[in-house]
């Protein structure tokens, strides 16, 4: 296993999303690697957690990370929330990712989960990607 294309895997992804003319208009530059501190109000988006393992084989090292993106709102209702998060997976699902290091293989869909938070104020919705790797 190697978990050496981490990173340029992150940094595509981040681009991908930032090249979104649908994110684009949805929520602008409110696409984010860290969440800025403090209170951020509005529709944003942002990388989240990442699992990873190994997916090496006979013809080299690879792995599979799953990894979250996020779509946070203080829109009402879950409408806002899941444009975006149909925006967030059309930029993803299959996209042709050219990364730093290593060789992205593919990149699917997993699971979706929306629910309110913040006492009921705000929305999320927690996309999980699985993209595969080979070093």
């Amino acid at each position: 296993m190697s978990y050496a294309a981490s990173a340029a895997l992150q940094a595509a992804v981040y681009q991908r999303l930032r090249a979104s003319d649908a994110l684009d208009v949805l929520v602008g530059d409110a696409i984010y690697d860290a969440v800025p501190p403090g209170t951020v109000t509005g529709t944003f988006v942002s990388l989240g957690p990442e699992d990873t393992r190994d997916a090496s084989d006979a013809t080299g090292d690879g792995a599979e990370h799953d990894f979250v993106v996020s779509v946070v709102t203080d829109a009402a209702g879950f409408q806002t929330a899941k444009a975006v998060a149909g925006a967030v997976s059309d930029a993803l699902v299959d996209a042709a990712l050219v990364l730093a290091r290593g060789r992205l293989v593919g990149l699917w869909f997993l699971r979706a989960r929306a629910r309110r938070v913040d006492a009921g104020e705000t929305r999320r919705i927690d996309l999980t990607f699985r993209a595969r790797v080979e070093a």
